[in-house]
């Protein structure tokens, strides 16, 4: 597996909460990160059908247009009584034209349930795929999950998407109701990005 020997990593989002996040994990290790929107990148087309396809659209298009190592990732809510739906279609799922409504979103997602008379509980798991590419094309991949369940009626203002509707296995709160912070030490992008750490970083020292 290859490792990161630089100390600035492009990381491939628009989403400055995202990057803040990403650069609080990574500071430890003396890498700092830029985003694409600060280098004036185009989001690309997710065409891919998987995950790990769109993160690596998303990494490999930023780093070959950089030349800079660059970290993307693509993450959703997979649903089993719905054949893993909406899997990667979850920011889909919330399109109006107008921006995304997830409120609109997680609405579909429990009527669905409810159309196809889905026998409690509705077993769900966030997952996220990252993916680490350089500017010559080569790439490490590194997926997480949590488990969990689907929740109605909605709960929570705190974090994002289908939070409102999400319990973690454990718990018996809604990631909607979780301390951010709290949130991040256990999610599917923290898994993952564990997987990340272990494989391509190393504590200076």
């Amino acid at each position: 597996m290859r490792k990161f020997d630089g100390d600035t990593l492009l990381v491939a989002t628009h989403n400055a909460g995202k990057l803040e996040e990403i650069g609080a994990l990574l500071a430890p290790f003396g890498v700092s990160v830029v985003g694409a929107a600060e280098k004036g990148l185009p989001e690309p087309d997710e065409t891919e059908t998987t995950f790990a396809g769109n993160a690596r659209i998303k990494a490999h298009a930023a780093a070959k247009a950089t030349g800079l190592p660059a970290l993307s990732d693509d993450s959703g809510i997979e649903i089993n009584a719905l054949g893993g739906a909406p899997g990667v279609y979850t920011a889909d799922w919330a399109e109006t034209g107008q921006g995304r409504d997830f409120v609109m979103a997680m609405t579909r997602a429990h009527n669905e349930l409810l159309n196809i008379g889905a026998s409690k509980p509705w077993i769900a798991r966030f997952c996220c795929t990252l993916v680490l590419a350089w500017p010559d094309g080569h790439d490490e991949v590194f997926p997480g999950a949590i488990e969990g369940q689907i929740s109605w009626p909605m709960r929570g203002e705190q974090g994002h998407g289908y939070d409102p509707i999400f319990v973690p296995d454990g718990y018996d709160i809604t990631f909607g109701e979780m301390d951010r912070w709290e949130k991040n030490k256990i999610s599917h992008r923290a898994d993952a990005f564990n997987k990340l750490v272990k494989g391509c970083f190393a504590l200076n020292t």
